[in-house]
């Protein structure tokens, strides 16, 4: 079955909107190719929010990174009582990756950053959610703080900047005083490059 292209292996029977407020819940029923040569039918539903990127602030003279923290209600509807630690990130809306980035950084942090470096990108819940997100690093400074950050009060954010040692934020990850996974998977990226380096330097 490897050979074959996936366009071939599904048949897409019906597709229904459940839901086009927030973002957009679709189901949809198809038939799938099995790899022993048989049609099965299956539905899925898919929740559409647009792709979107992140990126972790980092100083390595300092030993430091910059994160942010904010209210999540679907983490708090799961039984996480305490404001949300992550990397800054945001939805695209139709710019590219390292623009759009760019911009949320310093809304939500207030740092104007200077070269910026692509390190991957990934689907974060591939069973359900269709985002995409590109994961980005970049150096700051303190003359790169243009603004107080915090975010955009319309939109309903109220966000708090965080300048962290780096080893504090690698704790914090074991403790589970953070647990976003973009933000624990930057922070494992530095710790296996960024901050490797600078060490063994």
């Amino acid at each position: 079955m490897h050979e074959i292209a996936l366009a071939d292996r599904i048949k897409i029977k019906e597709i229904r909107l459940l839901s086009d407020d927030w973002y957009v819940l679709r189901k949809t029923t198809f038939e799938w190719l099995r790899a022993d040569g048989r049609w099965q039918t299956q539905s899925r539903e898919t929740y559409d929010r647009g792709n979107g990127a992140t990126l972790l602030p980092y100083n390595l003279a300092q030993r430091t990174v910059v994160l942010t923290r904010q209210f999540r209600y679907p983490t708090y509807a799961n039984g996480y009582d305490r404001l949300l630690i992550e990397a800054p990130a945001g939805l695209l809306d139709n710019a590219a990756p390292e623009a759009r980035i760019r911009a949320e950084v310093e809304e939500e942090t207030g740092y104007r950053l200077g070269a910026v470096s692509k390190i991957f990108e990934c689907f974060m819940s591939p069973g359900s959610v269709t985002e995409r997100l590109h994961f980005f690093v970049a150096p700051y400074d303190a003359a790169m703080r243009v603004g107080r950050g915090g975010g955009v009060e319309a939109e309903g954010e109220e966000i708090e900047v965080l300048e962290l040692p780096f080893d504090r934020a690698l704790e914090m990850v074991a403790t589970g005083a953070i647990a976003d996974a973009k933000t624990i998977m930057l922070l494992q990226y530095a710790a296996l490059t960024l901050f490797a380096v600078s060490s063994a330097g």
